[in-house]
């Protein structure tokens, strides 16, 4: 039998090996906080879920094994890339796919008509993740972006790198690994371009082209909330100097302050998208002007608190449980 717990939980919505959720859960487990942590990829086998509408909003239980949550106690929502719902293998096809997605429709969209803090809400996550989105907002927002082609035509690719005046960068438009039938799995790094040997494997995808930023450092800006931790990263090789998740043998990190016409722009952002996390990455040019490239909003701080002590987790966790307005 499980044991219910009570005093506004949090739910962790995470995969089973998340170091950054782990730290969160410490966190609020300092504070006396309950968590329920849970896959959603567990859900309906191992995670049962009974909710009821009548005049307030939906009320019932969250269960695993171990634990339960009465939906109308949750207090706030903690989501990080966890697995999509997955029924039972007996259940065939089309039959088995129809009853994922009903699924994730009643668990997801159960938890999404709570009225709590989302760090964050799933969809929004997604339409604040796409580049080609993110920077005409940052320029509204007034900050300051690299000049940027997407393409599939190799001649207007040569015709950008020209123009640029010197290097250019390409670098994949979305996150996520290439998965090799063994198993194996790579990620895609940004790289310089030489327009010379640009041909027409530009026209099989879309690509993204990006001038090159002279920079005497980078800064992955993690902001929680309102408040800003700024992780500067020094790159010691030529691989990292480029993209430094390449090498991160050859990196040093110190603890930076964030420019105020910056610290307005990133609140900007973060207000247009209707984000409480986001990652974001900076090149900082060697004359001191900052130049956004992108953000995640699901985006790893975990070894950015392991090398800088900036607390980030504990800051995720004062927003889970603060009071809503």
């Amino acid at each position: 039998m499980t044991a219910l717990l009570s005093g506004g939980p949090v739910l962790v919505v995470t995969r089973e090996l998340d170091p950054a959720a782990d730290l969160v859960v410490d966190e609020l487990r300092i504070r006396g906080v309950p968590v329920m942590r849970f896959d959603m990829g567990d859900f309906p086998l191992a995670v049962s879920l009974s909710a009821e509408h009548a005049a307030a909003p939906w009320a019932g239980v969250l269960a695993d094994e171990y634990r339960s949550v009465r939906l109308e106690e949750v207090r706030a929502v903690y989501y990080r890339r966890p697995r999509l719902p997955a029924v039972s293998e007996r259940l065939e096809e089309p039959h088995r796919s129809w009853a994922d997605e009903q699924a994730l429709a009643g668990l997801l969209g159960t938890l999404y008509a709570l009225p709590v803090t989302w760090v964050n809400r799933p969809d929004v996550d997604g339409m604040a993740s796409h580049k080609p989105g993110q920077l005409p907002v940052a320029t509204a927002c007034g900050l300051r972006t690299p000049r940027s082609l997407i393409t599939t035509d190799p001649t207007a690719a040569r015709k950008f790198c020209h123009e640029a005046g010197g290097r250019v960068i390409c670098k994949p438009l979305m996150g996520g690994p290439l998965q090799y039938p063994d198993g194996r799995r790579t990620g895609v790094p940004t790289h310089l371009v030489d327009p010379d040997t640009i041909d027409d494997s530009v026209s099989l995808t879309a690509h993204l082209f990006q001038e090159w930023i002279t920079k005497s450092h980078e800064v992955r800006l993690t902001v929680v909330g309102t408040e800003m931790f700024a992780a500067e990263i020094h790159a010691a090789s030529d691989a990292a100097r480029v993209d430094w998740r390449s090498d991160y043998d050859a990196l040093t990190y110190d603890v930076g302050d964030v420019p105020d016409g910056v610290r307005a722009g990133v609140l900007s952002w973060m207000a247009h998208f209707r984000l409480n996390f986001g990652a974001f990455d900076f090149a900082v040019t060697p004359a001191g002007d900052w130049v956004m490239f992108e953000c995640n909003p699901s985006g790893e701080w975990s070894w950015i608190q392991s090398r800088t002590g900036l607390p980030i987790a504990a800051r995720i966790a004062d927003l889970l449980i603060e009071e809503r307005p």
